[in-house]
């Protein structure tokens, strides 16, 4: 792999991911990883003919997560270059697709694609979670859940719309900072679906706690619909499959 790192920010979590990465995967694209100052930026990762590009705060280059954090963007350019249909598809087709013909909360439609880039995440994360351990992605799941859930205001006409991510670029939000119960529902089942899928804790850690409560405060969520959703998608769907998958989560969500 060709990995140049640019901007005021460290290149060994990058080019240390690219080590582990190669041991079992590899990107032929160049990837260029563009470093920023702005702490707001959000990891987002284009694509060219060029090769790949991924803009990282420095804030995020810098933390605990940035090498976990750029297997799974490395993750996400294989998809793209080996076209895989969650990579592929695209998400306005598919929400259009599902609700044609309806009146939707301009939040739920914000909300729709998070959950269009949930479901790239998961197929992201199968390739690199057989690179590297999870433990620090658990404890992720698990602090910012916890966080979510503590910091919600208390009148909900009040809460933000949360910061969601849609077109080609691959989101790598996981957890929405904004504490609107429905979508901390989804993201709740989300991080159970994931850990699941790859069987990273037991039936008794705080996760599945914190999940229940997520769900607890938005019982018009599908929650149980979603874990399983995310924790059985299939590996290798084709672009049929997959669009009917994305188009059926949509409707689940917002139909």
């Amino acid at each position: 792999m060709n990995v140049q790192v640019t901007g005021p920010g460290p290149a060994a979590p990058f080019l240390g991911a690219r080590d582990i990465f190669e041991t079992e995967r590899d990107v032929e694209q160049p990837v260029t990883v563009d470093i920023v100052s702005d702490p707001d930026e959000r990891t987002r990762v284009s694509h060219s003919q060029d090769g790949h590009r991924l803009t990282i705060s420095r804030q995020a280059a810098t933390s605990a997560m940035a090498r976990e954090l750029a297997l799974h963007e490395y993750a996400h350019m294989l998809h793209h270059e080996r076209d895989h249909p969650s990579h592929t598809q695209p998400t306005e087709e598919a929400i259009f697709l599902a609700l044609a013909g309806q009146s939707v909360e301009r939040r739920k439609l914000t909300h729709c694609h998070q959950i269009a880039n949930h479901m790239k995440d998961i197929y992201a994360d199968d390739i690199w979670l057989e690179v590297a351990p999870a433990d620090k992605l658990v404890a992720f799941l698990e602090s910012s859940l916890a966080t979510t859930l503590a910091d919600r205001p208390a009148e909900p006409q009040d809460w933000p719309f949360p910061a969601g991510a849609g077109g080609d670029e691959a989101s790598t939000a996981r957890l929405t900072p904004a504490a609107d119960p429905e979508i901390t529902a989804v993201n709740a089942a989300f991080a159970l679906g994931l850990v699941e899928r790859h069987d990273l804790v037991t039936a008794d850690h705080r996760l599945y706690d914190l999940a229940d409560a997520a769900a607890a405060d938005a019982p018009d969520v599908a929650f149980e619909q979603f874990r399983k959703l995310f924790r059985s998608l299939t590996p290798d769907p084709d672009t049929s499959e997959y669009r009917k998958l994305l188009v059926d989560a949509t409707r689940t969500y917002a139909g």
